[in-house]
């Protein structure tokens, strides 16, 4: 799912990085610490990719897998 997930974000964003996904059927995050929940409003991955200036949500089936996007803009040109 997250090759899928990874297309859709390149062709949508162009370069981009996943901050933060949820595998539902597992019960799987990352990052580790998030509570990636179905509960409320957002699931915790979500709250936690936005705060950190994700522009994409890729979601499959009914939330069974949920990944997060950041276009790297500014950064793709810094060297490490």
């Amino acid at each position: 799912m997250r090759l899928l997930a990874d297309a859709a974000a390149a062709t949508l964003l162009g370069n981009a990085t996943c901050l933060s996904w949820y595998d539902k059927s597992h019960n799987r995050q990352s990052p580790a610490h998030v509570e990636c929940h179905d509960d409320g409003d957002k699931p915790g991955c979500v709250d936690y990719a936005v705060s950190r200036g994700a522009e994409l949500l890729v979601t499959i089936g009914h939330g069974d897998f949920i990944f997060c996007y950041r276009p790297l803009g500014e950064f793709a040109g810094e060297a490490s």
